[in-house]
């Protein structure tokens, strides 16, 4: 068995979650490829993407947000500037004929741009390979419409379903098996063992802050804030983990903090061990990217939600909330205040729990990677598509899935 992933390099999500899936096929002793997509296509092109992604969703956040906007407002393809119309133009067939002399039995992708090219390539028949997009946010982007050509769509939840309809995908294309994230986020160790394995108290109340790999947001006002509020104030005292992923100047920042703190703190930079500081924690702050809040509802972990990237992590935000999964932080409604509501009512974390446990999907990747291998020894029907036999690999999942 063989797999192609093509992935982009914008924000870290796109390429864990191809991570995740590659990690499963090769389980199942599937050969797989991840490729980075514009980087094959054009390295400096590539270059730019990745790092004006960072720049501008941090520097010119508001700028963003207002051409994501414009993106979803969009009706049309039809002008010449129109992604789809430019990639139908890049499309010289050098990415056709890899595919053709690989031979690979699906090949997946986990951002829209792959999937126009994939979709145009089966619109022209220069590709016969069963195609499979991959949602890595809890919200179809602008441009996901550009990818109905293709066989699959592997979405969150079915709550999803009326997005996928407006984009043009049917019933018999969406796979609702969730986000696929790394397998180690369904293994569960006890609160006591977890907070033992990290050198913490094991007996206090637990928040762990997340600000992304870049350690996005300004993590270490937020935890002044948080540091602020006095147990009397609460009725239990609480200690933090803060994870400040590769920034080592908001790490600079925070252990400063921690020198003089009220509470306990145990800060880091970048770590391996998230699923156990997951498993320690009573509740979460993060900003909503598609994986970390994915990682979160695996482990049954409340939300509270500070600093979205505009676009995508407000749409994460938006479907987060009003599935009863998560606070959110604004100006209004401050990180303290937030903070104090969990601590003052167990029923409030009860109740996030037990709606976190209707959404969540922590075999999502071992899912997927079955289905992937089911489909591998599927014959591939090039034609009169409408007449497939009931046995194909889809009926069986969609009887699951959907019934």
């Amino acid at each position: 068995m063989n797999f192609l992933i093509l992935s982009i390099t914008a924000g870290e999500g796109h390429n864990s979650t191809a991570r995740a899936i590659q990690s499963e096929l090769e389980k199942r002793g599937a050969d797989c490829t991840i490729l980075d997509t514009f980087d094959y296509l054009s390295p400096e092109f590539a270059k730019f993407i990745s790092e004006g992604y960072l720049l501008v969703t941090e520097k010119a956040k508001y700028a963003w947000k207002a051409g994501y906007r414009l993106a979803e407002k969009r009706r049309s393809n039809d002008h010449e500037y129109a992604p789809s119309n430019l990639f139908r133009r890049a499309v010289s067939g050098e990415l056709a004929e890899f595919i053709r002399t690989d031979h690979y039995d699906a090949i997946l992708f986990t951002h829209p741009f792959p999937g126009i090219l994939l979709d145009i390539m089966k619109k022209k028949h220069m590709i016969s390979t069963r195609t499979v997009g991959i949602l890595t946010d809890f919200t179809f982007h602008p441009y996901w419409e550009d990818c109905t050509g293709n066989d699959y769509v592997v979405v969150p939840d079915r709550l999803l379903l009326p997005q996928a309809y407006r984009k043009g995908f049917r019933d018999d294309q969406i796979l609702p098996f969730g986000i696929p994230i790394n397998p180690k986020f369904s293994n569960t160790m006890s609160k006591a063992d977890a907070r033992r394995f990290l050198g913490i108290d094991e007996d206090l109340t637990t928040f762990l802050i997340m600000g992304g790999s870049m350690g996005y947001g300004n993590m270490a006002e937020n935890v002044r804030k948080i540091d602020a509020l006095a147990p009397t104030g609460t009725g239990r005292d609480f200690q933090l983990i803060v994870v400040c992923g590769n920034n080592a100047d908001m790490k600079a920042d925070i252990d400063e903090i921690a020198k003089n703190a009220r509470h306990k703190m145990l800060v880091t930079g970048f770590v391996k061990t998230i699923p156990q500081m997951m498993d320690a924690s009573d509740a979460i702050i993060t900003k909503p990217g598609g994986l970390t809040t994915s990682e979160a509802l695996a482990k049954h972990l409340p939300m509270i939600i500070a600093n979205p990237i505009p676009g995508q992590e407000e749409r994460n935000a938006e479907f987060l909330l009003n599935n009863g999964c998560a606070l959110a932080t604004s100006k209004t409604c401050p990180i303290d205040e937030c903070m104090y509501q969990l601590l003052t009512s167990d029923v409030r974390l009860q109740t996030m729990r037990e709606c976190i446990g209707a959404i969540a999907k922590p075999g999502s990747a071992e899912t997927l990677g079955q289905f992937l291998v089911d489909l591998a020894h599927t014959p591939v029907i090039v034609e009169n598509h409408e007449n497939d036999p009931v046995e194909n690999i889809e009926d069986m999942y969609f009887e699951i899935f959907w019934d």
